[in-house]
């Protein structure tokens, strides 16, 4: 019979790591976070000073090791966070924090940008995927993150089953699929398994999947960001240097409302906005050919004019777009001759335009009042 972890089984062994100042274990001076384990396998973090975050990755490494040297353990989760174990500061207080000046970007990655929205439902993730094969069309080496770590999307809208091969102790392959590089928390837990995370387990997956997997050199990763403004996307602004932000948005003044929280959300943390998305913006009618403004039209377009932001597109709500999407097929690799594939295309072809030509930015300094 296979031996089940528990949490108490991994304090144990963590308890046998000195804490950096030397008084006691990491766990007796409450650096460690809530231990969640799952599936056989474990999630912390570790609390340090921002500002030495450098000084402890041995640290980190060691807590890992010991953790996986509890019996039925299979993979181990550990990274570092400035934040405190159970604190109860809100995200733009941790947002508040200076930079590490040691902050680098993903290793042979030249490009990341963020797809976000202000509201789920408006369609991020299925424009996430189609932007990342726009751009793997127009030629570029393309990977794909999904950060959404309480609703995943990537597994089933690139048909992709099984876990990440590792490679060594602790390094994970990207799956593959459509000439895109994939990583996402839904190839390492059940689709209908729910994950009950606060904030710092959250950053500890996102920082694992950004830093912990193989990439490969890649001209561009594209990041499908969880609907909202919160510790995800403060993640993503404080770990590693954004090129920039797309934001995606239906025409109606609701999910407008939305948008301009996410928006305004990238310019306060220095991160550039490359423009905005009107998905759903119309419907053509199959049968008849008459169009419809099921949920209004051009307010995104009208929004992105308001704001002085780039107006990347308008994508009309079609069938085949859901189906592609629900089948695994996405639209631009299944239909590459439709309106649908080229107007993910040019607005591919818009996004590259804008970043392609320079280095990466340096990473912000996050500072909310």
């Amino acid at each position: 019979m296979n031996a089940i972890p528990t949490r108490d089984r991994i304090i144990q062994e963590l308890r046998s790591l000195k804490a950096p100042d030397g008084r006691g274990d990491i766990v007796g001076q409450g650096l460690v976070s809530e231990i969640v384990v799952q599936d056989g396998k474990v999630y912390f973090s570790i609390a340090v000073p921002p500002e030495r975050a450098q000084e402890f990755e041995g640290l980190r490494q060691r807590a890992e090791r010991a953790a996986a040297m509890v019996p039925g353990v299979k993979a181990v989760i550990a990274t570092l966070t400035a934040d405190k174990p159970g604190g109860k500061g809100s995200p733009a207080a941790r947002a508040r924090a200076p930079q590490s000046a040691g902050l680098q970007g993903i290793a042979e990655v030249r490009h990341i940008i963020a797809v976000a929205s202000g509201k789920g439902g408006v369609g991020k993730s299925t424009t996430s995927v189609n932007l990342a094969l726009g751009l793997a069309a127009n030629g570029l080496k393309v990977g794909l993150l999904d950060a959404d770590i309480y609703g995943p999307s990537m597994p089933r809208l690139l048909a992709l089953r099984g876990k990440p091969e590792l490679i060594g102790s602790n390094i994970l392959r990207p799956m593959e699929n459509y000439g895109l590089k994939v990583m996402s928390i839904g190839f390492l837990v059940e689709e209908e398994t729910p994950m009950i995370w606060r904030g710092p387990m959250v950053q500890s997956a996102l920082t694992q999947m950004m830093r912990d997997v193989a990439w490969g050199p890649l001209d561009i990763m594209v990041v499908d960001m969880p609907p909202g403004t919160g510790d995800a996307q403060l993640t993503m602004a404080q770990q590693v240097p954004l090129a920039g932000a797309v934001i995606v948005s239906t025409p109606q003044d609701l999910a407008l409302i939305d948008a301009r929280k996410g928006l305004n959300m990238f310019k306060r943390v220095d991160v550039p906005v490359l423009g905005i998305v009107e998905n759903m913006s119309y419907f053509v009618c199959p049968h008849c050919g008459g169009r419809s403004d099921i949920f209004s039209h051009g307010g995104a377009q009208a929004e992105a004019e308001r704001l002085g932001v780039p107006f990347l597109g308008a994508v009309p709500l079609d069938m085949k777009v859901r189906e592609t999407s629900d089948a695994g097929t996405p639209i631009v690799v299944s239909a590459p001759n439709s309106e649908h594939a080229a107007i993910y295309r040019a607005i591919a072809a818009a996004v590259w335009g804008q970043i392609g030509g320079g280095p990466q930015r340096a990473a912000p300094r996050i500072v909310i009042e």
